[in-house]
């Protein structure tokens, strides 16, 4: 057996045992046959101002494309939300922009569908928060990509107290979405097409 000793910052691509020594160095115990090399570290590389414009472009593009990849099959698979962050009532009704995205959605979990939209105002709505929502059945769906990767899905939600046709374009450069239901009234949501799975359908 034999010691070695190295001061702490050194780089080592194979060694067994270290004891941290308090005068700053570390000593390392090796069988005889074992080889040690201390490897200097590279110097970072220097980027110029427009090569991290470039990289930091081309990541937010692969981040849209993984964001989009994921949208786009939730939509085909039938289980997915449109989380909407505004929203508008009718077709020239004013734009909604503080809205809670948790209580503005349209969720599908294969054949069940659920549209709300509450824009909690002074108005309890008939969902007690300032909206309404609607629960029924999917019938109808269908979809399509066109030309440019734009991603058109439009079905119809069904029941004793919905009878709405949603029609959701998901852009390709992402997972931004608008959703138009046409019912008793046109809502307009704005807003992300997520992934979901409610428990039941797990």
């Amino acid at each position: 057996m034999k010691k070695i000793l190295l001061t702490l910052g050194a780089l080592i691509t194979m060694g067994l045992c270290a004891t941290a020594q308090t005068n700053g160095e570390v000593e390392i115990e090796t069988s005889d046959n074992v080889k040690l090399e201390i490897i200097t570290p590279a110097e970072p590389v220097k980027e110029t101002k427009q090569e991290i414009k470039e990289r930091e472009k081309r990541l937010r593009e692969l981040n849209d494309d993984v964001a989009y990849a994921k949208a786009y099959n939730s939509m085909r698979r039938g289980y997915f939300v449109l989380v909407a962050d505004n929203i508008q009532i009718g077709n020239m009704g004013y734009r909604h922009y503080d809205i809670n995205s948790n209580s503005n959605f349209i969720l599908v979990q294969d054949s069940d569908g659920i549209i709300q939209f509450a824009l909690n105002t002074g108005n309890p709505g008939t969902n007690g928060l300032g909206g309404w929502t609607g629960k029924g059945t999917v019938r109808d769906k269908r979809i399509e990509v066109n030309d440019n990767g734009d991603v058109y899905m439009q079905f119809n939600v069904v029941s004793g107290t919905v009878n709405a046709v949603v029609s959701i374009t998901l852009f390709h450069n992402g997972k931004r979405a608008v959703a138009d239901i046409n019912g008793d009234t046109r809502i307009t949501m704005y807003g992300e097409i997520l992934p979901y799975r409610d428990k039941k359908h797990r």
